[in-house]
């Protein structure tokens, strides 16, 4: 059970407090309610570059690093579909520093074109990194653009190409900033060796004079339910063979959430999964095959990946995993092999919860989607999956017609 205050400042900036005494480090965690799903079609990349450009500067602060390095601390970030978090950790004891520097950059930041060409610079190199030169670095890409239809999912976080990222101005950057980056669409969480009361002090201090935004509404298009077989075959210099299928599953709040996850770990985590056992061990089609959910905010997806042996074709593999499928949409899984998955997470929740880095972060994560009590009640809804319910899942979600189908083959050239 992990405790915790919470406050609100007038501006609309919500706070959580996790006080810590075990120890005398702290970390500060602020979560902007804003990632790629926000960004125009045709301007895609621009959450995550804004990500980069925070570091950049801001009114009374030349150097974040430097600021947060000499207080003994140091800071991170990372954006996502859904949202684009900042955190830090360093001694309690120098906690206002975080407090500090994190406010200046909310309150403005130092805008220039230096400043704007060089995180370009450095976004596009890492898009050239990952998603071009890397081998199966444009996957996401191509899946999402199969799988999605309507909805902004349908490019990664990095962005839909290069030249989007390329064609970003200082105006747009200002735009972003002023719509998104306010307190009232944001959550900051402090966990570690504090006390609430200070926090607060701290707080209304740094944070209470930052002017509100106008309030953020989103109006994301629904994606419609999918009912043909999508297709796609890239022939590319990759080691081996790769085959991706795509399943469209529900939403992260929807009611077969936590049998879905449940379900997917029983289909390909590990070596005694199914799929594993049927396509790796069995069958000796694959050297390796996972699956796993997207765990977007909206309806997202699930994700078979299989890396095929030598002289196994695309077919015969696809038909394999559809036969495994079949079985866990036919008959009930054991209770005991529900049990071994429930276990796993089960475990993978507690340890989640352990350092204080992680419990600023899911603090600031589950109030931001509206259900701070899941933090700690989560486990009980896992606790909760009937094998009827992962077969449910399963007949739901897991039929050809609901799927997307990339062959990703070596090029033999």
């Amino acid at each position: 059970m992990i405790k915790y205050d919470e406050f609100e400042l007038a501006n609309g900036l919500k706070v959580l407090v996790h006080e810590d005494p075990t120890t005398p480090i702290a970390t500060l965690n602020i979560l902007y309610d804003v990632g790629s799903k926000d960004e125009d079609k045709n301007k895609t990349g621009f959450a995550h570059l804004f990500e980069h450009f925070m570091f950049e500067g801001s009114k009374n602060i030349l150097e974040f690093d430097d600021e947060m390095q000499k207080a003994g601390g140091d800071n991170n970030a990372f954006t996502t579909n859904d949202f684009t978090n900042y955190y830090s950790t360093l001694p309690a004891s120098n906690i206002e520093t975080a407090f500090w520097l994190e406010s200046d950059r909310m309150l403005e930041l130092d805008f220039s074109k230096e400043s704007l060409a060089t995180q370009i610079s450095v976004v596009s190199e890492e898009f050239k990194e990952t998603c071009i030169n890397k081998p199966y670095g444009d996957m996401w890409h191509i899946i999402n653009d199969m799988a999605y239809k309507t909805h902004s999912y349908k490019w990664p976080t990095i962005g839909y190409s290069l030249e989007h990222i390329e064609a970003i101005t200082l105006q747009e950057t200002k735009d972003f900033f002023y719509k998104y980056y306010r307190p009232n669409n944001a959550v900051l969480t402090i966990a570690g060796g504090v006390k609430t009361e200070e926090m607060k002090i701290l707080a209304e201090k740094w944070f209470g004079d930052i002017p509100a935004g106008e309030k953020h509404v989103r109006n994301l298009p629904k994606e419609e339910k999918q009912t043909e077989t999508r297709r796609k075959t890239v022939e590319a210099n990759v080691p081996i063979d790769n085959i991706f299928i795509a399943f469209h599953v529900g939403a992260r709040l929807c009611d077969d959430y936590y049998a879905t996850d449940l379900l997917s770990d029983i289909l390909g985590s590990g070596p005694s999964s199914r799929l594993y056992k049927d396509l790796v061990k069995a069958q000796k089609l694959c050297g390796s095959i996972n699956c796993y959910l997207s765990g977007t905010d909206d309806a997202g997806l699930l994700l078979i990946e299989a890396k095929l042996n030598d002289d196994v074709s695309m077919e015969a593999a696809e038909k394999a995993i559809f036969e495994s499928l079949e079985k866990i949409k036919n008959d009930l899984v054991p209770e005991y092999e529900l049990e071994k998955v429930k276990n796993k997470t089960l475990n993978y929740l507690a340890f989640s919860n352990i350092s204080n880095v992680n419990k600023a972060f899911n603090l600031a994560y589950y109030k931001t989607i509206g259900h701070l009590n899941l933090m700690n009640d989560e486990k009980d809804f896992f606790k909760a999956v009937k094998t009827s319910e992962i077969q449910a899942a399963a007949q739901k979600y897991l039929n050809i017609e609901n799927s997307s189908i990339l062959y990703y083959k070596a090029n033999k050239n």
